[in-house]
């Protein structure tokens, strides 16, 4: 670990570097000549702060996010599919240590918090609490802002904090990168009273950093692997050259070419060139998409047509999609009425509150109906769209008689039986 990184040195009387870091940070900000340099990294995030107009002597931070912000930005976030090996890796060491750990996304928006009650109630009056944002531009100079600003860990202590509130703290933090990409996720913060630190932490915040992106990109092999079976047979199908992709652009298969690893991120209607295909246009599979070469006499753009069928012999519902291939989606009660709902809306679509009041009945269930709606786009690809929710354009619906159907009238979403009271 690179030793710039550390705020002390093993050995390092405590009591003694803060006051003096205590003096530089009064120095600084009055203009006088500091007794010692800052540290290059410290020195960068004061600037940087000073820039952005953040108050040393600032009070009680911008208030936290709502609850149902929270929960929405965690169930959007992928580090909630590391949470357990984080908790391992760092909760009870954090309480050992009389620490908190703290997990945030890449705007700094604290999204879990654990760890030692007292040190959390002492965070609670430094208004550290989940829904929080630490960026330096939010709350100056913290291990949590820098490391997003810096990209690379930091460590922090004492007055090396830029607003004197945060003095008596320490933290430690690293941020976290999606291995497939680059982008950055979130980080990962340990922070504790001024006494604690201690140089390891560096070390210890890093490599449960590194398992979590170790664990995401095996996740991702997973998906692939997944993506791979369904993709085999619709190649079987395909003449010429094609790919099965995923979200990203990673290759699951292909047919008819040379193996790539990886090509442009799909976007539904619009045309994608791929070295030893040519044009396509992506198609929506299960899990990813489906590149083939387009079809000029087809306008370009190869079939793709989505059926709800809610026909008394299918149970449960399903989802069908025939395109270069034929595929079933099983589909639960709420998800077909998720489905039938858009149908109807069109190309208009409907947004999560519109959403809401049709399935049920109120405007409060916003974080539910994006939670359903992130499920279902995940099971059907690219078939459906968000901002507002909406089937994709050249997609073609096509639903049986709803007239009688058992399925809308007994169904418990008002807009469903709206739908059922007019007549289908």
């Amino acid at each position: 670990m690179d030793e710039g990184v550390c705020a002390v040195r093993p050995g390092v009387d405590l009591g003694r570097h803060a006051r003096l870091l205590a003096r530089v940070h009064d120095a600084l900000l009055s203009g006088d000549r500091p007794p010692a340099r800052p540290r290059e990294l410290v020195a960068r995030s004061w600037q940087r702060v000073r820039q952005y107009g953040v108050n040393p002597e600032l009070g009680d931070p911008p208030a936290p996010m709502s609850t149902e912000q929270v929960e929405l930005r965690r169930r959007a976030s992928p580090l909630s599919r590391v949470l357990p090996l984080l908790r391992a890796s760092l909760t009870s060491v954090a309480e050992d240590a009389r620490h908190i750990m703290v997990i945030t996304d890449a705007q700094g928006v604290l999204l879990w918090r654990e760890g030692a009650s007292k040190v959390r109630r002492r965070a609670d009056g430094l208004g550290f609490g989940e829904g929080a944002t630490w960026s330096e531009g939010a709350v100056g100079t913290n291990a949590i802002g820098t490391a997003i600003a810096e990209g690379a860990p930091v460590q922090l202590f004492s007055a090396e904090h830029f607003v004197r509130r945060q003095h008596p703290w320490t933290c430690t933090a690293c941020p976290v990168h999606d291995p497939r990409t680059g982008e950055l996720l979130g980080v990962v913060d340990v922070t504790g009273l001024a006494e604690t630190v201690h140089p390891t932490t560096v070390a210890l915040v890093c490599t449960a950093v590194k398992l979590a992106e170790s664990s995401l990109w095996h996740q991702h092999e997973g998906r692939l692997e997944a993506l791979r079976t369904v993709g085999a047979p619709l190649l079987a199908g395909v003449p010429g050259p094609a790919l099965v992709v995923d979200d990203h652009g990673w290759v699951a298969a292909v047919t008819g070419m040379a193996p790539v690893d990886r090509v442009s991120v799909p976007r539904p209607d619009q045309p994608l060139a791929v070295h030893g295909v040519g044009l396509c246009q992506p198609e929506a599979v299960p899990g990813g998409w489906l590149l083939r070469a387009s079809d000029p006499a087809d306008g370009g753009r190869p079939a793709g047509r989505l059926r709800l069928s809610l026909e008394l012999h299918a149970r449960p519902a399903r989802a069908v999609v025939e395109g270069t291939n034929r595929w079933l989606h099983p589909l639960s009660t709420r998800h077909a009425e998720v489905l039938l709902l858009l149908a109807r809306a069109g190309a208009a679509g409907m947004n999560a509150a519109e959403l809401s009041v049709a399935l049920y009945g109120d405007r409060e269930h916003l974080v539910t109906v994006r939670a359903e709606l992130s499920r279902l786009r995940r099971n059907l690809g690219g078939l459906l769209l968000a901002r507002p929710y909406r089937i994709a354009p050249g997609v073609e619906v096509r639903l049986p008689d709803l007239v009688g159907c058992p399925f809308v009238t007994g169904s418990t979403a008002p807009g469903v039986r709206s739908l059922a009271a007019a007549g289908g």
